[in-house]
């Protein structure tokens, strides 16, 4: 696969965008470089490592329903698009807005995770300015204006197309896969000195119940892979590859957190203790062996994932706005193709609308939106896996140019990935919090929610955390924290950010 930079070639481009954005990218929350302590800590290595494989798994059959249906009806919208040739308008409106809502907070909250990256490498720069409090969350002017900057930039870069934005998510994937390699090839060597690794298990948890605990998360750590099909109708991928690159991203994915995990587990080894009260314990493990460069390479790392991120699915929301507006069912005028780029800029421009007012309200309210929002996207996983089933039960929906053969080894696939869509949605109500998994917790400066937990918060204060006080410990939902099922509460302040 060559890549040209200068002369780009579209297709070519955005071959290797979304071969690597929808695994190491999109389809990979940045919550793999903060979190692996915390699922180690209540899993341990193995339960986590069988749980996120047991996850990419269930991921992996739905995927089987999006490139089958890609394959019979090659349209930009996705799930929107596939709702709409199954069961009619209504319930492709109710898919499109369903998605949209989950993709907006989805790039809302990657635009807060920027700031929360420079809390941690320049939080002087941050931390000041203050302005009201949301939901115990201070809201900080120099945050607001980051945020918002970052939006406004990746609108830019998004109404510049798809290969111009192509160009930069494959670099920056590329450098966080760089990044991670070299991560793990250190880690490698210094276990090859000192063989010590995390427990299999935790020793008061049946290993049943630890690697439920982490499948029951997983489900929203592949969040992302399903953007190739919201741009199905732009590139002409034949389905063999459409559905190469969709498991490429399911595998991508599941092969980086996998790696991040053994990493920290090779960092940490026994020592479990010694970094409890860390405000970033995997980076300050990894730095432990590997000097200022692992912090480095980890602040690299936890970049790239979220900028990637934040530019998948800026793109995939405005292409669910765009096929709204083309099917009439929102204004047109979200259906336009303009510039010389032929990009959607009005449904560019509404995302980016949108999105600049959530800096305002802070991430604690944000991550309470995002739980509610990732619903939409499990909708979206049933629409496509019906349509999936009734294309390979009947061979033929509406938009179909010509039937196809029924096929039953699809049929029982997209059958198994409407049960694994209706469970996930389940699992919503239950522990599965996307927004509190997917991210820096409660460890870098007590942020928003534990793992599993609730997403309440009390942020620290200026003069806090000068004095190391005001955690989340002192916070007045501590007893929230407390009766969360996998995270006890933590008493970190910003004082303890490396």
């Amino acid at each position: 696969m060559k890549l040209h930079v200068g002369e780009c070639d579209t297709a070519e481009i955005y071959e290797a965008l979304v071969g690597l954005r929808d695994g190491p990218g999109a389809a990979i929350g940045w919550g793999a470089y903060i979190l692996p302590f915390d699922w180690i800590e209540k899993a341990g290595l193995a339960g986590t490592a069988i749980g996120f494989a047991i996850g990419g798994l269930m991921i992996a059959i739905i995927g089987l329903s999006y490139g089958f249906t890609i394959r019979a009806l090659p349209l930009t919208g996705g799930g929107v698009a596939f709702a709409m040739a199954a069961l009619g308008r209504t319930h492709a409106f109710i898919a499109g807005w369903a998605l949209t809502l989950g993709y907006l907070c989805v790039v809302a909250l990657n635009a807060s995770a920027v700031t929360l990256v420079f809390r941690v490498t320049f939080p002087d720069l941050v931390m000041r300015g203050a302005l009201y409090d949301v939901a115990g969350w201070t809201i900080y002017l120099p945050e607001v204006a980051i945020c918002s900057l970052f939006i406004i930039v990746f609108a830019w870069l998004n109404s510049k197309g798809a290969a111009f934005s192509g160009q930069f998510q494959f670099f920056a994937v590329v450098l966080m896969v760089v990044a991670v390699a070299v991560i793990v090839a250190a880690m490698a060597i210094y276990y090859a000195q000192r063989p010590q690794l995390a427990p299999a298990f935790p020793a008061d948890v049946p290993p049943a119940a630890a690697v439920a605990t982490i499948i029951a998360f997983a489900p929203w750590a592949y969040v992302g892979f399903d953007s190739i099909p919201q741009l199905a109708g732009e590139f002409n991928f034949s389905p063999k590859k459409a559905l190469g690159l969709l498991m490429w991203g399911v595998i991508a994915a599941t092969l980086i957190y996998l790696a991040m995990m053994l990493a920290t587990s090779i960092a940490v080894g026994i020592r479990h203790d010694a970094f409890e009260g860390e405000a970033w314990p995997p980076a300050t493990a990894i730095s432990e062996v590997m000097g200022p460069a692992g912090l480095v390479l980890m602040v690299v790392a936890v970049s790239a994932g979220v900028l990637t991120g934040l530019n998948g699915f800026f793109t995939a929301a405005s292409r669910v706005l765009f096929t709204l507006g083309r099917t009439n069912l929102v204004s047109s005028r979200l259906g336009e193709l303009n510039g010389k780029q032929r990009t959607p800029r009005n449904a560019i421009l509404l995302v980016c609308a949108v999105c600049l007012v959530t800096p305002w309200f802070g991430r604690a309210v944000l991550t309470w939106v995002v739980d509610m929002s990732s619903a939409g996207i499990t909708v979206a996983y049933f629409y496509t896996c019906f349509c999936a089933w009734k294309i390979a039960r009947t061979g033929q929906v509406t938009g179909m140019s010509e039937p196809v053969a029924p096929n039953k080894f699809y049929e029982h696939f997209a059958l198994a990935g409407c049960i694994l869509s209706v469970g996930f949605m389940a699992l919503l109500f239950v522990q599965a919090r996307p927004a509190c998994w997917d991210g820096p917790a409660h460890r870098v400066g007590g942020l928003d929610c534990a793992e599993a937990g609730v997403v309440g918060h009390q942020e620290p204060s200026a003069e806090g955390c000068a004095a190391g006080e005001n955690s989340i410990a002192d916070s007045g939902i501590a007893d929230r924290y407390r009766r969360c099922a996998l995270a006890p509460a933590q008493d970190v302040s910003l004082a303890a950010v490396p």
